[in-house]
């Protein structure tokens, strides 16, 4: 993993694109939230994006790759999907159905279509 040891600023951002490794991550000072560099293809310039991936107590992701964010406007939608609560009633549904974990956590009983 690629390691800036200053606080981040858009010339240490400049670069970790020039110089980064592709995929290569980069801590933030947020939990879970990680600079990534994207390799470029025939339609997409290399380019940086955030990285929302769940940490264990010493700050490692919990898996294997977390939800991709490219702009603000990404961002939004996603905050959009995620408040609504008919997202929350399916994974309830979900936890209902799927298997157990073994984690402990609450498991709603209810059934609501959604």
């Amino acid at each position: 993993m690629f390691r800036l040891k200053q606080p981040m600023s858009e010339e240490k951002l400049s670069t970790f694109l020039e110089e980064g490794a592709d995929w290569a991550k980069v801590k933030t000072t947020v939990p879970g939230v990680f600079v990534m560099k994207m390799p470029g293809n025939k339609s997409r310039a290399t380019n940086l994006s955030v990285e929302l991936n769940p940490v264990d107590a010493g700050g490692s992701p919990t898996k294997r790759r977390g939800l991709i964010i490219r702009s603000v406007d990404e961002l939004l939608e996603f905050k959009d999907m995620v408040n609504n609560e008919k997202v929350e009633t399916l994974l309830e549904m979900l936890e209902d159905v799927n298997p157990d974990t073994g984690k402990s956590g609450k498991r709603s009983k209810e059934v609501i279509e959604i």
